[in-house]
């Protein structure tokens, strides 16, 4: 079991450095293309709209296929779209490649989430999906801030070359490690979707954008708030974005192990308060350093700590048709994503702080509270499966 949740680990760590780099290099992009950081911000929601665009996509074509087989596919996709990043010539080209590297990353969630789940013990179904996702933290951790290091000291395509390397190696691994696993029973087209049709899947759903989003919001912007208001040397952001990431990889470890034990849904529910605490905190706060730094890794970990509960909660209410339902969750977190870095950069583009993208941040963060609330209260009674 344990190989073949690391070679997935793999995987998420190259979707993760693909996602979360761009948070750290993009002053540098900025600069590279000509663009203004908002704009240059529109590179995020391009990845996460690839996101939206692929998952359900990608799920349609590959559904009758092996898991092991579709999750190879997806990763000489994430290989091929790091590598053109890398290449493009200009702002709209280096968009389009954000997109295409974006598509493979809902499906891969979706598919690794199953095979996670499959190979599981009995009664840490959550802390196995939890260790597939550690990929995703161990980015932010590391790789992340190795990439804004080398974007700072050479130039930001080196750190897209990277990604594309370590997908590489990623692939080699689940060629390796991943054990070959029957597909999923085909319930055609139509029946893909069929888990819709209930008011939990939609829920969830409308919470994960809604919460991760408003964490988007501010975390978009981390970069430039952290020199412009915090007060930090420039020299000091791979520093920063490493304890960002070591949030990350602590709230992960935490939400697989306290699902177990509490429930996912409880945990989502203490997390977003936490969350949307935070970043009110981060609007009033962000002057002051210590203050910022801390607030800034609580946020990241709540980030992390909803991620493993709320994939095994959507998997939970979208069975026959859980390939779609692990991708959608990953659609609903990047759309999300999308939706946090525009409305992150409305105060920004009019002149205002950057510790103002926290305030809509908290806005959404506590309307996915009370999502999942409504939720616990529709359905108080989770189905163990």
């Amino acid at each position: 079991m344990k190989k073949s949740l690391i070679a997935l680990a793999f995987g998420t760590l190259a979707l993760g450095m693909s996602e979360f780099v761009m948070m750290g290099i993009l002053p540098d992009i900025a600069r590279g293309v000509g663009v203004s950081i908002p704009e240059a911000g529109h590179l995020i929601s391009a990845y996460a709209l690839g996101v939206c665009a692929g998952a359900p996509l990608m799920v349609l074509v590959a559904r009758r296929r092996p898991l092991k087989h579709i999750l190879l596919a997806l990763v000489c996709i994430i290989i091929a779209g790091n590598l053109c990043a890398a290449a493009s010539p200009n702002y709209w080209t280096l968009m389009a490649m954000r997109f295409v590297s974006g598509l493979p990353h809902g499906a891969f969630f979706g598919a690794g989430s199953i095979v996670a789940e499959r190979v599981a013990d009995e009664g840490r179904r959550t802390e196995a999906v939890s260790i597939m996702i550690v990929g995703m933290t161990v980015a932010n951790l590391f790789g992340v801030p190795l990439g804004t290091y080398i974007a700072s000291a050479l130039t930001w395509r080196v750190t897209f070359c990277i990604v594309a390397v370590w997908g590489a190696v990623a692939l080699l691994l689940v060629r390796i490690w991943v054990p070959r696993l029957d597909p999923l029973p085909d319930t055609g087209l139509k029946g893909q979707f069929r888990f819709l049709r209930r008011t939990a899947p939609w829920l969830i759903l409308l919470s994960v954008m809604c919460g991760n989003g408003g964490i988007f919001c501010w975390y978009s912007y981390v970069s430039p708030l952290m020199v412009r208001t915090s007060g930090f040397a420039p020299d000091r952001l791979t520093l920063i974005v490493m304890l960002a990431g070591f949030g990350m990889f602590l709230g992960n470890i935490l939400g697989g192990h306290l699902s177990d034990r509490f429930t996912p849904e409880r945990v989502v529910r203490f997390t977003l308060a936490a969350a949307c605490a935070g970043l009110v905190g981060i609007f009033f706060f962000a002057q002051i350093r210590c203050v910022s730094l801390a607030l800034m890794t609580i946020c990241t970990a709540a980030l992390f700590c909803v991620s493993s509960p709320q994939q095994l909660l959507i998997l939970e209410n979208s069975r026959g048709s859980e390939l779609m339902g692990g991708a959608l969750v990953q659609v609903a977190f990047n759309l999300g994503n999308a939706l946090g870095a525009y409305f992150g950069g409305l105060p920004i583009d009019r002149g205002l702080g950057y510790e103002y993208s926290a305030l809509p941040g908290a806005g959404f963060t506590f309307v996915g509270f009370l999502l999942v609330a409504l939720y616990i209260r529709r359905f108080p009674r989770r189905a163990v499966q």
